[in-house]
């Protein structure tokens, strides 16, 4: 149960923070995009554009409603917060840490959500409708929301441990 699970839009930082975080406090590092992808045998992009996003959503909620960890640092895909079922069951397993970016630093971090392997779902096609859509629902699935807009990802790791109650 002692896991931190870093929740946010893409670019937030999840996986980057996520794997430095894991070695300064010691904790093993799961990326649910990576198990998606060697699950696949292919990149999010290319799952998306066979799957679709509710086919890649359904994919995503199974992988990340089937982890099992113990003293991790799990970073998930920014669509995670889709699925009430893995997000459910993710809290069970450790606190949610929603790594929270603006709108503005998520468009200056990515030039094309489309290359990016961004999940648009339902009648969403621009970077403002995604995080109006999105920021909610973090916001409702988070225990501690550490915002990591100006920060370096050194910083941002030094948040995420102090806001997590770990010293680094």
């Amino acid at each position: 149960m002692d896991n931190l699970v870093l929740i946010g839009m893409p670019s937030s930082g999840k996986s980057t923070a996520g794997v430095l975080l894991a070695k300064k406090i010691g904790y093993g590092f799961i990326d649910s995009d990576l198990i998606i992808q060697g699950e696949q045998g292919a990149l999010l992009s290319e799952i998306i554009g066979r799957e679709g996003a509710e086919g890649f959503i359904a994919i995503e909620e199974r992988v990340n409603a089937g982890l099992a960890a113990m003293r991790c640092v799990i970073a998930t895909g920014g669509s995670v917060c889709y699925s009430a079922r893995a997000m459910e069951h993710l809290k069970t397993l450790g606190k949610v840490v929603y790594l929270k970016i603006s709108e503005e630093e998520v468009a200056r971090r990515i030039p094309s959500l489309i290359r990016r392997g961004v999940v648009m779902r339902g009648n969403v096609t621009t970077l403002h409708e995604l995080y109006r859509q999105r920021v909610p629902l973090y916001e409702r699935y988070a225990d501690i929301t550490v915002t990591c807009d100006g920060q370096t990802i050194d910083e941002t790791v030094e948040a995420i441990a102090a806001a997590a109650g770990f010293s680094i």
